[in-house]
């Protein structure tokens, strides 16, 4: 897992750390550290901590005057044990829409379980991001399984076309027209 780093093609765009508006601002990298860890296994340095000892994530992207944010994540989302997204919730997805975000672009390919808990943090995230959206892209089968045990489906928009999006050679943009786009054929 020390060989998976955050998508790097928009570090040149966006980078959370230059960010006075993002949870990491400031926050310090080393390229040779290795730190974080999930269970047993190392995990790239330049993915961040937010209070979950499980899951990592990297804000790869934020525009605040389209008020969107695309977040790449890693490791296990552990609400059962570890209550992650309260972590989420209140230490990043927060700050994030105090600053005017509220359509959320969760990436999970490299999420390798969900465990649920109960579903009043995504209530209240869903309430919050009022005429916005959460929506999950490539996230894998049994952890979407889990998110509809756990009825997450009334709160993070996921499935069909978002299942299996070719997000990495586009732009952030592109990235949300296409959500967004799909979404609003939902919706309509």
């Amino acid at each position: 897992m020390q060989d998976l780093e955050p998508h790097f093609r928009w570090r040149d765009l966006y980078r959370s750390e230059d960010d006075h508006l993002s949870p990491f601002y400031e926050r310090e990298y080393s390229e040779f550290e290795y730190t974080n860890q999930v269970y047993n296994y190392l995990l790239h340095p330049q993915w961040d901590e937010f209070g979950s000892p499980t899951l990592y994530i990297k804000i790869l992207f934020a525009d605040y005057a389209d008020g969107y944010a695309i977040i790449e994540m890693i490791g296990e989302w552990n609400d059962a044990v570890t209550n992650d997204i309260m972590y989420l919730k209140r230490d990043v997805v927060e700050v994030l829409a105090e600053n005017g975000i509220n359509k959320f672009i969760l990436i999970g390919e490299n999420v390798l379980n969900f465990h649920t808990n109960d579903d009043s943090y995504y209530e209240e995230w869903f309430e919050d991001v009022e005429d916005g959206w959460i929506a999950a892209l490539n996230f894998q089968e049994h952890v979407l399984q889990e998110f509809r045990d756990g009825n997450l489906d009334y709160y993070i928009n996921f499935g069909g076309e978002l299942d299996n999006m070719i997000w990495r050679k586009l732009s952030p943009m592109q990235v949300f027209n296409q959500v967004k786009s799909i979404l609003e054929f939902r919706l309509s």
